[in-house]
């Protein structure tokens, strides 16, 4: 997936309705409305839905309290947010590992409709879910958060560094070790799964 660096529909950029939110702070729902639902999408798959509204909520609060520091030099807020949702995911480790324990038990689901592309792509990717969230749930925490940054966020390798505040080498080599430790934990249900090299 790559990153989702579009320009709104309204032309308006991001940085510059935070920066109008400073003087009319109502003018900040715009942000949320652009990217609650997908921060909310990526703290249920990292949480869980039980954590997740509440963190997603509190994710664009500490946004709101924190505009005035938005550097106005990045157009899109996404990495922005998706660094503050990271860090709050950070308070949940081990809710997050709980769940990643959880899937790697639950086997798989053999009840799959479609056509015969389809149904094989999805087997092979339910086959893959328990050793995935196995790998998940034993990969270092950094390494995790650039990891499922840019898999399940979207985000770029810099993009992702931005949101951790790290700088882009060390957002790379965490990637670069992320990948290898899923590679190796998933075998030959990587590459079925549509697993690509770093």
């Amino acid at each position: 997936m790559t990153a989702l660096t579009r320009r709104p529909a309204t032309g308006v950029t991001d940085a510059e309705i935070i920066r109008s939110s400073a003087q009319e702070p109502e003018l900040f729902a715009e942000v949320f409305d652009r990217y609650y639902a997908e921060v909310h999408g990526y703290v249920v798959r990292r949480l869980g839905p039980g954590l997740a509204e509440d963190v997603a909520a509190e994710t664009f609060l500490i946004a709101f309290d924190r505009r005035d520091r938005y550097d106005a030099a990045h157009p899109f807020a996404r990495p922005w947010l998706y660094g503050i949702a990271s860090n709050l995911v950070s308070r949940h480790r081990r809710a997050e590992v709980r769940q990643y324990r959880a899937l790697a038990r639950a086997g798989t689901d053999d009840t799959v409709d479609g056509h015969a592309d389809r149904i094989e792509r999805r087997v092979d990717a339910e086959s893959a879910r328990g050793p995935l969230a196995a790998a998940l749930a034993a990969i270092a925490p950094g390494d995790r958060d650039v990891l499922l940054l840019v898999a399940w966020a979207g985000l770029s390798g810099e993009e992702a560094a931005r949101a951790l505040g790290i700088p882009a080498g060390t957002a790379r080599s965490r990637l670069h070790r992320a990948r290898k430790k899923v590679r190796a934990a998933l075998g030959d249900a990587y590459t079925t799964a549509g697993g690509e090299d770093a």
